[in-house]
């Protein structure tokens, strides 16, 4: 009788791992025992893995993550995570939140892990850098995670452009970005305009002249290219070649308000204006948890 092997949940990496004909069993021991050499192996168990508490990353979009839990229910998770020990029975997670994430919708109960020693400094940094070199962050969470490893690592910015393989330039450009006004920093997360938009807004000092410039991005649908000849045409004046109030009505002064609203609610918030001083006010919220947020802060 010819005894088919099993397959199961997660069964990706294992397999990959599997060259010998060994129980079930007696290939996790021998995974385990190994992993005491660097970059082997384990499997541990996924309630025993406590989220990275320096974890850059603050947006998972929901659907990706869906997606991703398909695909390890059929093929298993094959890129393993990386934890250190915390404890007798308990690990705390130093890269791939979002692989045990989906390995959790994907009601996984182990999961592969490469189990390394590290200190806190060392964990953030880790985390950091592996955050930084994926392509799906945003700018402004690549910047914040700049600014993080220059505060809590101890780096100037010649050592972190080493670590994370970028010239001074770009880590400079990419820090800029945070001191735009929380308005603009907002829609440079949301996507609403692009890196090549911003960059052309760092360079210019005064908030008052990166706002109308922004607010002409966005009513206007302005390219990078006419963005910048909207900035050397303020920087040859001094001043806006049009008048600052918008095309909706907005003055300097009610930009003043939103950005200040921006701020305040850590999201992105527009001004409607109307007749005889009536309007309204839409605040943007991301997903169930941050309008939870934002009514919290509204005393709802």
């Amino acid at each position: 009788m010819i005894h088919q092997k099993k397959t199961g949940l997660g069964k990706g990496l294992r397999a990959l791992l599997d060259d010998s004909d060994l129980p079930e069993n007696d290939r996790k021991q021998q995974i385990s025992s190994e992993s005491t050499s660097l970059g082997s192996i384990s499997f541990v168990k996924i309630n025993q893995v406590e989220v990275n508490p320096f974890q850059p990353r603050t947006d998972f979009d929901i659907e990706a993550l869906q997606e991703l839990s398909e695909s390890i229910k059929l093929q298993g998770l094959i890129q393993p995570i990386t934890v250190r020990k915390a404890g007798q029975n308990s690990y705390q997670l130093i890269s791939g939140e979002r692989r045990l994430r989906a390995s959790k919708l994907a009601g996984l109960t182990e999961i592969p892990a490469y189990v390394r020693t590290a200190n806190d400094q060392q964990m953030l940094e880790m985390a950091l850098i592996e955050n930084i070199q994926r392509e799906n962050l945003n700018a402004i969470e690549v910047a914040l995670s700049f600014q993080r490893m220059i505060d809590e690592c101890n780096l100037k910015q010649e050592e972190l452009g080493s670590r994370v393989s970028k010239n001074r330039s770009t880590v400079t450009n990419y820090l800029r970005l945070l001191k735009l006004p929380p308005a603009i920093q907002a829609a440079i997360r949301d996507k609403e305009i692009s890196m090549g938009h911003a960059r052309a807004l760092i360079s210019v000092e005064n908030p008052d002249q990166q706002l109308y410039i922004f607010q002409e991005i966005i009513n206007h649908g302005l390219s990078v290219r006419k963005v910048e000849e909207l900035v050397r045409q303020i920087e040859k004046s001094g001043k806006p070649k049009s008048s600052p109030t918008k095309k909706d009505g907005i003055s300097f002064q009610y930009m003043k308000i939103q950005d200040d609203l921006a701020s305040k609610f850590a999201t992105n918030v527009k001004l409607k204006l109307k007749d005889k001083g009536t309007g309204s006010i839409e605040i943007t919220f991301m997903s169930d948890d941050d309008l939870n947020r934002i009514l919290e802060m509204l005393d709802w």
